[in-house]
């Protein structure tokens, strides 16, 4: 499948890139977020989540493993499955439920619940290069193809 590859040189970049994203994103859409703690994941997520239209702060979802995002034409879930202990946890949370035709899912720390999760139409992974990051997206159906033809 389609891949590109993002140079990010601090956090402001890391945000604009979400917004960029966010201007061609339409449910349903589940995106994988992975890369060493602290790379940008949330930051990344932040950028989109607000560009998406959602006003205020948005908080890491460690604790919760989900926060939800009521916007006016869609629902946005930002999980964060880092400390998710079994993957069964989230079949005990309903975990199919978020994958709806007007969701968009970002899932940070994926691998945690694998066999659980709806399959995703972008996998991102973030790491660290020099003094910034580097961002890498896959595209995994046509949907996330089209994404990344349209921010290229």
């Amino acid at each position: 499948m389609q891949k590109h590859t993002f140079s990010l040189i601090d956090e402001a970049a890391t945000v604009k890139l979400g917004c960029k994203i966010a201007q061609y994103l339409t449910p349903p859409f589940t995106m994988y977020l992975s890369g060493e703690l602290g790379a940008g994941k949330t930051t990344f997520s932040r950028g989109l989540i607000q560009a998406l239209g959602h006003v205020g702060a948005v908080k890491s979802p460690t604790y919760t493993i989900v926060e939800p995002y009521e916007l006016a034409n869609m629902q946005v879930f930002h999980f964060d499955l880092y400390r998710l202990l079994d993957p069964e946890e989230l079949e005990y949370m309903g975990i199919r439920d978020y994958f709806s035709k007007d969701s968009i899912c970002i899932i940070e720390w994926p691998d945690r619940g694998y066999g659980l999760l709806a399959d995703a139409d972008i996998n991102i992974e973030i790491n660290y290069v020099n003094h910034g990051r580097e961002l890498v997206m896959q595209a995994n159906s046509c949907q996330g193809k089209q994404l990344i033809e349209k921010i290229k």
